[in-house]
């Protein structure tokens, strides 16, 4: 007679709630972060987040364990939490490699793509492209980094998704600072014109050199006031 091993319990329905109201605070936070709203430095007062969010203050410190976990809220001893703060150094360098990880995602992304994920990213553009037309910042953002990791993905690499996914976390802030200011929205649409045109047709050593100079032109976009 064989031995089989108990099934792990799942989570109860209540658990797998509480889960989802702490990501979903988690995601509002981001928002309210990355348009200053909550700015660098600023000290995240529970009793006040809870109120201003009309939500408990368990998942709400679930989710600044989760931001703090990214890298976008920093706790200090007897202060509690506060939004972090880079400086222009940091930034520089995490854009640096950001840059790096996004050119080898593109190219290996043209080898390992299906035809569906490629058609995919093309639709999300489209959608990005009338986020801009109604001059829709959030969708904008939100779309224009669904394509970014979109095409991480594509590369079937699970440890690139993984370390894409933090940095990209970290910068989230300074990313949506710099991808929409008035004066470069424009360019910023014609260089995801040529992005999806370089993926489509697999050009990789192309797009991951298109890729580089694009995540590295978020820092010229960024204003002095933007950076820590």
């Amino acid at each position: 007679m064989t031995d089989f091993e108990e099934e792990p319990e799942a989570p109860d329905s209540g658990e797998a709630s509480d889960e989802l109201l702490s990501m979903q605070i988690a995601q509002r936070l981001r928002t309210l972060i990355a348009t200053d709203e909550l700015k660098p430095g600023e000290r995240l007062r529970e009793r006040t987040l809870a109120e201003r969010l009309d939500v408990s203050r368990t998942p709400l410190r679930e989710a600044l364990k989760e931001l703090a976990g990214d890298g976008l809220v920093v706790v200090l001893p007897k202060r509690g939490a506060v939004v972090a703060e880079l400086s222009a150094a940091q930034i520089a360098e995490k854009l640096d490699v950001l840059g790096v990880i996004e050119a080898f995602g593109g190219e290996t992304a043209c080898r390992m793509a299906t035809d569906a994920e490629i058609a995919e990213i093309r639709a999300l553009h489209y959608e990005m492209h009338a986020a801009y037309e109604r001059r829709d910042r959030m969708n904008y953002f939100r779309l224009n980094q669904a394509i970014h990791t979109s095409i991480i993905a594509a590369a079937k690499n699970a440890t690139l998704k993984q370390v894409h996914e933090r940095l990209n976390r970290q910068l989230y802030r300074y990313r949506f600072q710099g991808s929409v200011t008035s004066e470069t929205w424009h360019t910023a649409i014609d260089e995801h014109e040529v992005i999806v045109r370089l993926l489509s047709a697999r050009e990789g050593p192309k797009l991951g050199e298109f890729l580089r100079r694009h995540v590295h032109s978020t820092w010229e976009q960024l204003a002095p006031e933007d950076v820590g």
